[in-house]
C-alpha cells in the first residue's frame, strides 16, 4: 500500500525500482555529509554515534519511500536535523528530528522509540506525531482543535515546536512539488501561524525564511516584481552602500571601537509589508539596505551610537532602545535611522556579540550557551510566561474557534511599552487599551476595572496606550466586564477572559431564568417545585446525558429546551397517565400527556413570567420595538439568545403568533428600578441652539440620552431629530414628551418603533 503523508508538504509514495535508481542517496553518516559537518562543530563523538543510530533506524523505517520531489523520504528528516544542527540543538532534539515521522507513517510505536533511544526522545516524537496530524482547513473546528494540541505539546517541551518549525521550513523549501492550490493553503497557514511563532521565539532567520517562502507562493507575481526591483537596485545603490559602510568603519576605528560592520538587504516580505502598509512604490523605499554593527559588550553599544550620531545626523523620531526595554521574544539592539549621504535614510542596528547570537537563535540559544547566563534565563522565563499565557487562554476558551482567534491575535504583537504604578514595564500589542493593560496585570483587575489614570489623568477605559504611558487601573468591588469591551480590546488574553466571564454570567442568568420558567410550568400542573425529588432530577440528567441540573435549566433559559416538556418528563417518572389539559400544553404534546403525580391532575394553563429587568443577558429586549414597562409584551423563545421580549404589536413576531410553542406570556414587575431604551422622533424649527434646548429638557425630566442623530434638508425650515433615550416606564416617557412639547419651535414629537431612530421607524402616538 502506498505511503501517504497528507500532513507533509511533499507527500510520499512507494516508488518503482526506476525511481529509486534515479535518486541515489549519499549516506548522511558519511564523513563529508552536510549533517556530519554540522554535528562535528559542537557535539562529542559519542553523541554523534547516537545520531547515526537514529539515522539508520529512520532510514530502515522509510526505506522504499520517496517524496513528491522524487527524493528518497529519508532526505526530509535529515534536512530537518541539519536546520536544527545549525542552531546547535542538543542530541535529543536531533534524534527527534530524524525520527519525527516514524511513528506517524510506520508500524513503529513511541514505546519502541523509548526502548531504543530513551523516554525523552520518545516524548518529543510523540508530541511531533500529534502536531503532524494537523490538516489545516480554514475556519474549521478540526483545525482549531489541532492548534490546542500544538499548544499543549509546546507547553510541555519547547523543543517540540523547534523541530516542528524546522520541519515546516524544509517543507516550504520543497513546496514546488505540490499543486498550486495546496501550495497556497500551506503558505497561508505558515504565514499566519508558524512564521509568527518563530518570531515570538526569537528565531529570526527561520522567521524571515518562512515569511519570504510564504510570500513567494501566496503572491508569486508580487514576489517576482520585488525580487527583480531589488536586483536592479543593487547595481544602482552599490556605490552608495559601499561609501556608507566604509565611512562607518573609519569612524569607529578613529574612536578605538572594536566592531564588525556589515550591510544587509531587508528580506522581501518586510519590503512588501512596508510598501503595502504605507502605499508607497518600490522607488520610494530607500531603506532596503540596513547596516549592522556588532561590538564586544553593552557599554560599546552606546559608545557606537554616539559615534554614528556624530557621523550622520539622526532622525529624532526613528530611535528605539531595545536594550533597555527588550522585545517580548528577548531581542535586544539599538535601532537608529540616520540621514546618510545624498539625503538617503539609513537604518543601523547596534548590538553586542551576545545579543547578536540571541537575535539569531532566540530561545534555542538555551542549548548553545550556559543556562546560568542572566539574559538567557530572562529569555527562557519570557518564553515560559508566553506559553503559560496561551495555556490560560485555551483553558478559558471553551470554543475551539475562539481559541484559534485568540492565538492569532497573540502571535502578532507590534509592541508598545507602558509602566505600572510600581514602575514595572509591560509589553502590549500596538493598539492595546487600558482594558488590555488591566487583564495583563491580573484577571481580577481586568474583571473589576471601572476607570483608568493615564499619566496621572483620568481617561476612558477604551483609550489606546502609547509607549512610555504610566497606567493606573481603578477597580470597583461590584464591577464586572462589559460586553462592549470586546469591540476594542486587542489582546487574546483580555478577549478570552471577557468572553469566558460573559458566557459564565449568561449561563448563570439563563439557569436562573430557566428555573423560574420550569417552576411556572410545574405550578401550572398543580405541583410545587420543592415536591420534585432529587431522584427524579438525577434520572432526567442521566436520560439527557448531562452532568448536572444547572445544564438543563440553562438550556430552558436559552430556549434550547421547552419548559413544558421538561416539566412533563420530570412528572412522568411516576408513570401515571392523565388526560391532557386543554389549550397550549395539550396541542404541544399532541394529546399524549403523562403528568399525574402527588395525587393531582391539572387543567390550568401556564402562569405568566414576570420580567424584573435585572435578568441580565438571560432576557433580551428586542431592538425592533424597544419595549418599556407599561407596554403590553410577549416573550419569544429564541435558541441561543434565550427569552426575547417584544411589544405585543411588534411586526417582527407577527409570523410567530400562530405558533404558541414559540412564545410565553410575560408581564412587567411593578417596581422595576432600571432604565430602558426607547426611540423619539422630533420635528423642530431649524434654528441654532435647538439641539441644546431639547437635550436640556431631556436631562430635566430625569432621562439620559443614549444616541442622537439629525436629519435636515438644505433650505428647509424644519429638521428631524432622532433620539434614543432611557426612561423608567411609559409614565416617565409621557412626562418627558409633555415637557419637550412645551419647548418653543418643537412642531411634532413621536415615539418610534424600529432598529434605530430615523431608520424607517414605525411611529406610535404617546
Amino acid at each position: 500500500m502506498p505511503k501517504t503523508a497528507s500532513h507533509h508538504n511533499a507527500e510520499s509514495s512507494r516508488p518503482n525500482s526506476t525511481q529509486l535508481g534515479s535518486a541515489p542517496l549519499l549516506p548522511a553518516d558519511s564523513e563529508d555529509s552536510a549533517l556530519s559537518l554540522r554535528l562535528k562543530q559542537y557535539l562529542k563523538p559519542q553523541d554523534i554515534e547516537q545520531v547515526w543510530g537514529a539515522y539508520r533506524f529512520a532510514f530502515q523505517a522509510h526505506e522504499g519511500v520517496v517524496r513528491k520531489t522524487g527524493e528518497p523520504y529519508i532526505t526530509h528528516p535529515v534536512s530537518v536535523a541539519c536546520i536544527l544542527a545549525d542552531l546547535h540543538m542538543d542530541v535529543p532534539t536531533i534524534l527527534a528530528a530524524l525520527l519525527h515521522d516514524v511513528v506517524e507513517d510506520t508500524e513503529i510505536t513511541t514505546h519502541d522509540i523509548a526502548e531504543k533511544f530513551g523516554q525523552q526522545v520518545s516524548e518529543l516524537v510523540d508530541g511531533l506525531t500529534k502536531l503532524d496530524k494537523i490538516e489545516f482547513q480554514s475556519a474549521s473546528v478540526a483545525q482549531a482543535e489541532n492548534f490546542r494540541k500544538m499548544l499543549l505539546a509546546m507547553s510541555q517541551d519547547v523543543r517540540v515546536i523547534l523541530v516542528k518549525l524546522a520541519d515546516r521550513l524544509h517543507n516550504m523549501q520543497t513546496l514546488e512539488a505540490m499543486k498550486p492550490d495546496k501550495q497556497k493553503l500551506i503558505a497561508k497557514e505558515t504565514l499566519e501561524i508558524y512564521a509568527p511563532i518563530a518570531n515570538r521565539l526569537g528565531l529570526n532567520d527561520i522567521y524571515q525564511a518562512l515569511e519570504d517562502l510564504s510570500f513567494q507562493y501566496l503572491y508569486p507575481m508580487r514576489f517576482r516584481a520585488i525580487s527583480k526591483a531589488i536586483m536592479a537596485a543593487r547595481g544602482n545603490r552599490k556605490e552608495v552602500v559601499s561609501k556608507i559602510l566604509e565611512s562607518i568603519k573609519q569612524q569607529l576605528i578613529s574612536l578605538n571601537i572594536d566592531a564588525e560592520v556589515s550591510g544587509r538587504e531587508k528580506h522581501l516580505y518586510s519590503i512588501y509589508k512596508k510598501m503595502s502598509g504605507k502605499t508607497t512604490t518600490f522607488s520610494q523605499i530607500y531603506d532596503i539596505y540596513g547596516f549592522r554593527v556588532v561590538v564586544k559588550d553593552l557599554p560599546s553599544c552606546y559608545l557606537t551610537l554616539g559615534a554614528l550620531h556624530a557621523l550622520y545626523k539622526p532622525i529624532p523620531s526613528k530611535f528605539k532602545d531595545y536594550i533597555a526595554i527588550p522585545k517580548a521574544n528577548g531581542y535586544q539592539s539599538l535601532h537608529t535611522t540616520l540621514f546618510g549621504p545624498f539625503g538617503t535614510p539609513i537604518e543601523v542596528q547596534i548590538r553586542s556579540t551576545e545579543m547578536h547570537n540571541i537575535a539569531d537563535a532566540g530561545v534555542a540559544a538555551h542549548w548553545l550557551y550556559k543556562a546560568s547566563d542572566a539574559q538567557l534565563t530572562a529569555l527562557q522565563q519570557q518564553t515560559h510566561q508566553w506559553l503559560q499565557r496561551l495555556l490560560e487562554i485555551q483553558s478559558e476558551s471553551s470554543d475551539s474557534l475562539d481559541f484559534l482567534e485568540h492565538l492569532k491575535i497573540d502571535l502578532f504583537p507590534d509592541e508598545v511599552y507602558v509602566f505600572t504604578p510600581k514602575g514595572k514595564i509591560l509589553a502590549l500589542p500596538k493598539g492595546a487599551t487600558a482594558v488590555d493593560f488591566a487583564y495583563a496585570v491580573h484577571t481580577d483587575i481586568g474583571n473589576s476595572c471601572v476607570a483608568v489614570r493615564i499619566n496621572h489623568e483620568l481617561a476612558p477605559l477604551r483609550t489606546e496606550l502609547h509607549n512610555g504611558d504610566h497606567v493606573e487601573i481603578i477597580t470597583g468591588s461590584l464591577a464586572k466586564p462589559n460586553p462592549a469591551w470586546l469591540n476594542y480590546v486587542v489582546t487574546g488574553r483580555a478577549r478570552a477572559h471577557i468572553r469566558h466571564f460573559l458566557k459564565a454570567q449568561q449561563s448563570t442568568e439563563s439557569a436562573q431564568l430557566g428555573e423560574r420558567m420550569l417552576n411556572q410550568a410545574l405550578r401550572a400542573l398543580h405541583v410545587e417545585p420543592n415536591q420534585v425529588t432529587e431522584q427524579h432530577w438525577q434520572k432526567l440528567i442521566r436520560d439527557y446525558g448531562l452532568k448536572k441540573k444547572s445544564e438543563i435549566l440553562t438550556d430552558i433559559g436559552l430556549g434550547k429546551r421547552q419548559n413544558v416538556m421538561v416539566a412533563h418528563q420530570l412528572l412522568a417518572m411516576a408513570e401515571v397517565v392523565v388526560e391532557p389539559p386543554e389549550g397550549t400544553i395539550g396541542r404541544f404534546l399532541g394529546g399524549k400527556f403523562l403528568g399525574k403525580i402527588f395525587g393531582k391532575t391539572t387543567k390550568k394553563s401556564l402562569d405568566t413570567i414576570t420580567i424584573r429587568g435585572s435578568e441580565g443577558m438571560a432576557v433580551q429586549f428586542a431592538q425592533c420595538c424597544r419595549p418599556i414597562p407599561g407596554d403590553p409584551i410577549l416573550g419569544f423563545i429564541n435558541k441561543d439568545k434565550g427569552l426575547v421580549v417584544h411589544t405585543h404589536d411588534c411586526p417582527a413576531i407577527r409570523k410567530f403568533r400562530l405558533d404558541p410553542d414559540k412564545w410565553l406570556d410575560v408581564e412587567w414587575e411593578p417596581e422595576s428600578q432600571r432604565l430602558y431604551k426607547t426611540n423619539l422622533n422630533l420635528t423642530v424649527a431649524n434654528q441654532p441652539g435647538m439641539l441644546a434646548k431639547i437635550a436640556s429638557g431631556i436631562a430635566d425630566a430625569g432621562s439620559n440620552i443614549d444616541n442622537v442623530s439629525v436629519e435636515e434638508e438644505d433650505g428647509s425650515a424644519y429638521a428631524n431629530l432622532y433620539f434614543t433615550v432611557q426612561v423608567k416606564d411609559r409614565i416617565h416617557l409621557a412626562e418627558l414628551m409633555r415637557g419637550l412639547r412645551k419647548i418653543p419651535d418643537v412642531v411634532r414629537i413621536n415615539r418610534t418603533k424600529g432598529n434605530a431612530a430615523g431608520n424607517g421607524a414605525k411611529k406610535s402616538s404617546q
